[in-house]
This record gives C-alpha cells, sequence and structure tokens, in this order.
C-alpha cells in the first residue's frame, strides 16, 4: 500500500516538472492556467468604438555636473542633456478588423526619456509607442485633452501696460461672473443665448484623425523634448551655473477611437431578409445563417473576386427594424460601417417569409437611413429582391412594382445562386 502511494506521488511530481503535456497523455490536466472557453469568447467579440487615455512620455531632466579630472583645474560645467520622451504613434493596418486590441489595453503610455548624465552625456531618448489599429479608424479629441495649460491661463501680469487682459472685464475692472472648477476659473458670459446643449452631454469631441490607407501614420501624443545641462548655460560672466532645465511633460488626453469599416458596397435590410446568405454566395466569407431574425450581431465583411482579378469589398451589418433610430432591436449604431460605402444594396424579403409586405420594408429602410444620416439617401442604391424562389414572391413583385414605383427590384434568389453573376455585374458598374 505504501509502495503505491509513494509511486504515485513520484508520478505527479514527475509530471508536474515537465509540464502538462505529460498529463495529457494520461488524459489528466489539473494544472491548466486558463480556461478552454477564454479564445472561442474573444473570437466573438467586436469592438467599433472604444475610450482610451493616452500620455506620451516626460522628458528626461538635465544634469547638473562639472568635470573633474587629474591635473585639469576648474574643468567646467558638464551636465548632460536630457533625453527625449517617446510619443504614442497610431498606424493603420488592413489586416486589422476591429478594436479588440485597445479593448484589453485602453491605457496608451509611452516610454519617459533618460535623465542627462555627467561627462557631457544626454540621456537615452524614450522608445515610440506604436500602437496598430484598422484601416477606417477615426480619434476623436474629447474636451479634457485640449484643457488650457498653466502656462497659457495665468494672469499673473495682466496689468501690465499693454497686456490684454485674460478675462474680459466691464467698466469698473470688475471681471465677469466666473465659475471655479477643480483647476483654473472658467468665464462664464451670462449674455449669450442658451445653445440648447444640456450640460453633460455626451459628445465625441473634435475629430483629430482620420487613418484609412494603410500604413499611415499619425502622432496621437508627442513626447516632452528633454531639459538642458548646465554646459549649456555657461557664459563669460557666469561660467559655473548651477541649475539645469527641467524635462517638458508629454502631450496626454482623452481619445475616442471609432472604427467605420472601408468597404464599396453596404448590405441593408430587415432581420432574416438573407443578407448573410447573400454574403456567403458572392464571397468566400462564412457567416453564421440561420432561420430566425438577429444572426449577425456585428457587421461582416466579405471579398467579392472577378475572372479579371478585380475585387470588391461587400460589408454586412444587422438588420434594422422600424424604431431603430430610438435603439429598437440592435439599434442602428452599426450603419456607422455603410457611410464609407459607393453604393448601398437594400435587399428585400419578397416572399413575405416574416408576414411583412415588401414595400413598407422598403419604406421603412430608408425612414431609418433618414433618421440616422440623411446624406445615406444621397448614395446611389440598389433595390434587390431576394427568395424568388418561393411561389408568392412573384406575385408580390408585381404589386411592389405598382406601389412603388420607378423602382426596378433586381430579383435573385441567394440560397439557389439565382441571378447572383448578374448582381456582381451591377454592383461592380454601380462602383465604377
Amino acid at each position: 500500500m505504501n509502495f503505491r502511494r509513494g509511486f504515485c506521488l513520484a508520478f505527479f511530481i514527475a509530471c508536474r516538472s515537465r509540464g502538462n503535456e505529460a498529463l495529457n497523455r494520461f488524459g489528466l490536466c489539473f494544472f491548466k492556467s486558463e480556461p478552454p472557453y477564454v479564445g472561442s469568447y474573444v473570437e466573438h467579440m467586436f469592438i467599433d468604438e472604444i475610450k482610451i487615455y493616452a500620455r506620451a512620455g516626460h522628458g528626461g531632466k538635465g544634469c547638473v555636473a562639472f568635470h573633474r579630472e587629474a591635473y585639469i583645474v576648474k574643468g567646467g560645467p558638464s551636465g548632460g542633456n536630457g533625453g527625449r520622451g517617446g510619443s504614442v504613434i497610431l498606424q493603420a493596418d488592413h489586416g486589422l478588423n476591429n478594436l479588440i486590441a485597445q479593448y484589453y489595453v485602453p491605457r496608451l503610455i509611452a516610454e519617459v526619456g533618460k535623465p542627462g548624465l555627467g561627462k557631457g552625456m544626454d540621456g537615452h531618448a524614450g522608445k515610440d509607442l506604436i500602437i496598430k489599429v484598422p484601416c477606417g479608424t477615426l480619434v476623436w479629441q474629447s474636451a479634457s485633452a485640449t484643457a488650457l495649460t498653466p502656462e497659457k491661463i495665468s494672469g499673473d501680469d495682466e496689468d501690465a501696460p499693454g497686456k490684454k487682459p485674460m478675462f474680459r472685464t466691464s467698466k469698473g475692472k470688475r471681471p465677469l461672473v466666473r465659475h471655479a472648477g477643480n483647476e483654473f476659473a472658467l468665464e462664464i458670459d451670462l449674455s449669450k443665448e442658451d445653445t440648447g446643449v444640456t450640460p453633460g452631454a455626451h459628445t465625441k469631441g473634435e475629430l483629430v484623425a482620420d487613418l484609412t490607407r494603410h500604413g499611415q501614420q499619425f502622432i496621437l501624443c508627442k513626447g516632452g523634448r528633454g531639459g538642458l545641462g548646465n554646459r549649456n548655460f555657461a557664459t563669460a560672466a557666469r561660467q559655473t551655473p548651477r541649475f539645469a532645465q527641467p524635462g517638458e511633460p508629454g502631450v496626454e488626453g482623452d481619445f475616442l477611437f471609432e472604427l467605420r469599416i472601408m468597404a464599396e458596397v453596404g448590405l441593408v435590410g430587415y432581420p432574416n431578409a438573407g443578407k448573410s446568405t447573400l454574403l456567403t454566395a458572392i464571397s468566400k466569407a462564412r457567416p453564421k445563417i440561420a432561420p430566425y431574425p438577429f444572426t449577425t450581431l456585428h457587421p461582416q465583411i466579405g471579398i467579392v473576386e472577378y475572372a479579371d482579378f478585380h475585387r470588391l469589398t461587400v460589408c454586412d451589418v444587422p438588420g434594422l427594424i422600424e424604431g431603430a433610430h430610438e435603439n429598437v432591436g440592435l439599434g442602428h449604431k452599426f450603419l456607422r460601417h455603410i457611410e464609407r460605402c459607393k453604393i448601398l444594396v437594400l435587399l428585400l424579403d419578397m416572399a413575405g417569409t416574416d408576414n411583412r409586405a415588401p414595400w413598407d420594408d422598403y419604406r421603412q429602410l430608408l425612414n431609418e437611413l433618414k433618421f440616422y444620416d440623411p446624406a445615406l439617401l444621397e448614395k446611389p442604391h440598389l433595390v434587390v429582391a431576394n427568395k424568388m424562389d418561393e411561389a408568392v414572391a412573384e406575385k408580390n413583385l408585381k404589386q411592389f412594382k405598382k406601389k412603388i414605383k420607378k423602382v426596378s427590384p433586381l430579383p435573385i434568389s441567394a440560397a439557389f445562386d439565382q441571378g447572383i453573376e448578374k448582381f456582381k455585374d451591377t454592383i461592380r458598374k454601380a462602383v465604377e
């Protein structure tokens, strides 16, 4: 009995020292580091909007030092300069399709510069932090990042001659009403009319960058300059300066990253209209297909290839329903991904599978696009009648043409590849 216990103990100690591979041979895995579902969960996450905080590296401070060497009397100042702080740089990469990396690392902090040293040695510069983002990423700078610095708003010398006061004053030299914030005084002019903006309302801020090309870079936060050592301040009248410059602080602030997918064609339609089936038929994309609404929960991208090696990018967004602009269903926030599209494809379920009339779906889709952005209605759009293999589809198509005049839908059946080649030729001509 004791021999069996000793053998089992020695076996587990040996397996523990060699890792999980030895235990996996016998179907045992007691030391697994993470659950098996973590990877599959990450693959299904789609992040197209994320708030981040970025800070460039501070510059290193200058050094105060004097040269000391045998047989050299009064060698003079020899303090080196501080190193430059690292910058936060964004780089567009067409190999990425969402902002999942920034979801897990929302704080982008670059390396600081090293301080200067004696013997005239300058400090090392901080390493730049290069962040790769998908092509089509917009960068919005929040109001907190554009706040005035103390140097810009200091009003110690407002009364100096020829100096314009920082705050507008009345005839009696009394300032207007001020509101004391956390750091600086703010001016509130009560004579201005109310703009109707609710305090604390969510705004994206100022657009500072739009990364659309592969390899395009943008300096989000620039690193601070390094301070000068005391050797730079030696003059004939002041030969032994005992001071140096501190390093400049790096730029910092809060930013909003928003992804708008780069695609030429956008598929828009009601849930269960066959958008994912159509994307599967014209490209090698394999989105989830099921006979129930809201199968597509995030945008899907497909590449349409032609015989002459021409390519088109097609974006399939989740289905829209009536009231999507009021966040009914999945809302219409995913429509941002078709704002860059050159042509919109309005896909209609001509068979009326969900007991809806195709002409009502067409009118409602136009209304939802109008509520989101009226500029989307100005884009050229193609109306496609799907599910023409159903018996009732031909009857509904005739009624559609009577009720919606000047619109000729393109009949297809994505599930049976009927009319797919004509559809591909039509969208190519519309894009070109």
